[in-house]
């Protein structure tokens, strides 16, 4: 498909790339429940820790053949290496930045939420309890984020 100016993730012609960084398998299967509803074909990769996060977005090991995601559904409490610094990683890496982030987390305090945004989020999620509700947020999710928003096709390169 060649690159159009205007380009959402909805019309490169291929499934949406997700990466759901999450520890907590009932809140995996939600999320992926949840995304197997949504009208546009995508694909969840699932980092269960924030080293694993980074390992997949820098295509090491083996995750060396891993697409690129087109949205990145972060949660902020996970081992190893927290949300924060992992978004923290990717706003400051030139080949990552482009990414959309979005915080999805429990947390609805205060310094959670200014801290995400001071990190560059692209937006923070409190998740719903409800199925009903956590499908109408992925559906929010999928209108705006990929049939709205027009995203770059290539990473940032300073010139």
């Amino acid at each position: 498909m060649t690159y159009m100016p205007g380009e959402t993730i909805s019309t490169r012609g291929r499934p949406a790339e997700i990466l759901l960084v999450e520890d907590n398998y009932g809140d995996v299967l939600l999320t992926q429940d949840a995304f197997s509803a949504a009208r546009l074909p995508n694909t969840i990769r699932v980092a269960s820790d924030g080293e694993q996060a980074i390992e997949m977005l820098h295509k090491t090991g083996p995750y060396s053949n891993m697409a690129t995601p087109d949205l990145i559904l972060l949660d902020l409490n996970l081992p190893k290496k927290d949300g924060k610094e992992v978004l923290a990683e990717i706003k400051r890496d030139e080949k990552l930045m482009h990414i959309p982030v979005l915080v999805l987390t429990s947390s609805g305090a205060q310094r959670d939420v200014i801290a995400s945004y001071r990190l560059h989020a692209n937006g923070y999620i409190i998740k719903p309890e409800s199925l009903e509700q956590f499908s109408d947020v992925v559906a929010s999710i999928e209108h705006f984020w990929f049939n709205n928003v027009v995203v770059p096709d290539r990473p940032y390169s300073p010139s």
